[in-house]
């Protein structure tokens, strides 16, 4: 319990209060921004950074890692919700709750059936290409924010098309207000990278559009924000239909935070030297958003941006997360009536800067250049997203996944060995005279099991040594090809026998039935097989 806060020694807290000011410095905008992205008030961003990040620092077992509304789940929230209720409406703002609680039942579901692991099947294309979507159509909104106009387009490319066609007409004290705030975001991180850039070109704006009266020029404002601490309160009209359709969403949303989340926990836990528990970390995100979501919060999941923040000023707590929820508190308690002029263009100019960085084209670029398959798949996730919708563009990304590895497990690597240095059997163009080696490097599977079949019965030899090292599992199709070979090798006078197959291997093929004789090492094999004796069991051999 309170993992997250061991370690701290009372002459590191200085540095971690100070940590979590800063902490404080970048959720509030970005809170508030990724608020927006949801089409949810500003207020329920900001409420994300008090209870709910409270409890997840307390049940975390990382020291470092920040949960918090993060780009790829505000705009999931958008594309889900959006299906549902109209963006802004009473019942949109309660459905959001709702979607907080259903993704804690799926962490804890997670958590209690120790199924982290199933965040290993998002694959890399996948996540790459699906995090690359969000941020396109993140960065789409924004920019309409920036240049203060509105589309009536709802596809993707007749939008795009809109915005660039209605540049003309855009409102330019919001462009200058906009690209004035991402210019000093981007100036601050190369010029004084220690310093809060987004709270200090926010701060900035705020001043310039309070002192000049720009609001009444028609540059759009954040308005007042209600005052005072969130209270207790469970989701209302939402239907059990609605409760059910947020359930894929949840998965999606909890799917994403687990690929991103517990692999930057473990990143910095062993960059420090201390352990994180995966199955901790789910039962953390499952009681951050139980808190999120019965006090008027959004979904919370994990800020990789954040956390590295946090890790190169020097904190090693949680320490700056609940320094964090203080300082937002206060502000809502006493404050927010500062709040008020916050330019929309600016808040959208943070978020670009935010979310520029979640397209990674160096990624893209190495996986053109190591294996194209697994390219187009993230390209079809990152186009998929924006055009079809989160959910449909994940579902097609996963399937292409699984294709493609069907399609390269379908054709294993095989080869004809022949006697080599040592004992050892290597590669050969060709099978030599007497028995023929055949090793199969993979699960012999429905993808697979026709080539296994075919490749041995066009051995033109006598007998088969089956080198069956490599082969980790054999399904019902396997097994039904391997017997048919056997059966027409022994049907044509010929032999076949195992090699080198573990002992599960060997336990499986009982388990099928098969009396196949078995051998330690293939020259025991080629040796058994030529004196028609039964194995002898010896060390290990190649």
């Amino acid at each position: 319990m309170f993992a997250g806060l061991r370690g701290v020694r009372r002459a590191d807290l200085p540095r971690e209060i100070a940590a979590g000011i800063t902490l404080a410095a970048l959720a509030i905008p970005l809170n508030i921004g990724y608020a927006q992205i949801a089409g949810l008030p500003a207020v329920v961003g900001l409420y994300a950074a008090i209870a709910p990040m409270l409890v997840f620092a307390l049940l975390s077992s990382s020291r470092q890692l920040v949960a918090s509304p993060d780009a790829p789940i505000a705009a999931l929230i958008a594309s889900l919700l959006g299906a549902l209720a109209v963006a802004g409406s009473e019942n949109y703002v309660e459905l959001a709750y709702a979607q907080a609680l259903v993704c804690a039942a799926v962490f804890l579901l997670f958590y209690v059936f120790k199924l982290g692991f199933l965040a290993n099947f998002l694959s890399e294309p996948v996540l790459v290409g699906f995090i690359a979507g969000l941020a396109v159509e993140i960065l789409t909104s924004q920019v309409k924010k920036i240049l203060g106009i509105t589309t009536t387009s709802e596809e993707f490319f007749p939008e795009v098309w809109e915005i660039i066609t209605k540049i003309p007409q855009a409102h330019w004290w919001n462009v200058l207000i906009g690209v004035g705030t991402m210019a000093v975001i981007l100036g601050l991180r190369r010029l004084a990278p220690a310093l809060p850039g987004p709270l200090i070109a926010l701060v900035a704006a705020t001043a310039a559009v309070a002192a000049t009266g720009l609001n009444s020029k028609g540059v759009s404002v954040l308005g007042s924000v209600p005052s005072g601490l969130p209270t207790p309160h469970f989701p209302s009209g939402v239907t059990l239909g609605q409760w059910a359709s947020l359930i894929p969403g949840a998965i999606a949303i909890c799917a994403v935070t687990l690929a991103d989340g517990l692999l930057t926990a473990r990143r910095y836990a062993e960059q420090h030297d201390y352990r994180v528990d995966g199955n901790q970390e789910l039962r953390a995100f499952g009681a951050g958003n139980i808190a999120a979501g019965l006090t008027g919060s959004m979904t919370i999941g994990s800020s990789a941006s954040r956390t590295a923040a946090m890790d190169s000023i020097g904190s090693r707590s949680q320490i700056p997360s609940l320094v964090c929820a203080a300082v937002v508190a206060i502000l809502l308690a006493f404050f927010s009536d500062l709040l008020a002029y916050l330019p929309n263009a600016a808040l959208a100019g943070i978020v670009a800067v935010a979310v520029i960085k979640l397209i990674d084209v160096r990624k893209l670029a190495d996986l053109w250049r190591l294996r194209r398959s697994e390219f187009w798949i993230a390209v079809v996730c990152l186009l998929g997203v924006p055009v079809l919708g989160s959910l449909s563009a994940v579902v097609i990304a996963f399937l292409l996944s699984a294709v493609d590895m069907v399609r390269r497990a379908s054709k294993p690597s095989t080869a004809v060995l022949k006697p080599g240095p040592a004992g050892r059997y290597i590669r050969a163009h060709e099978p030599g005279p007497g028995p023929a080696v055949y090793r199969f490097e993979g699960p012999l599977f429905f993808a697979n099991a026709d080539t296994f079949k075919t490749e041995i019965l066009a051995l033109e030899t006598t007998d088969v040594v089956l080198d069956a090292e490599a082969i980790s599992d054999v399904d019902t199709t396997g097994a039904e090809a391997l017997r048919q070979v056997e059966a027409q090798l022994s049907a044509a006078g010929r032999r076949l026998v195992v090699a080198r197959a573990t002992g599960d291997l060997r336990d499986l093929l009982t388990h099928y039935e098969f009396e196949l004789t078995h051998f330690d090492s293939n020259e025991a094999a080629v040796a058994g097989v030529r004196s028609g004796e039964s194995p002898d069991p010896g060390p290990q051999g190649g």
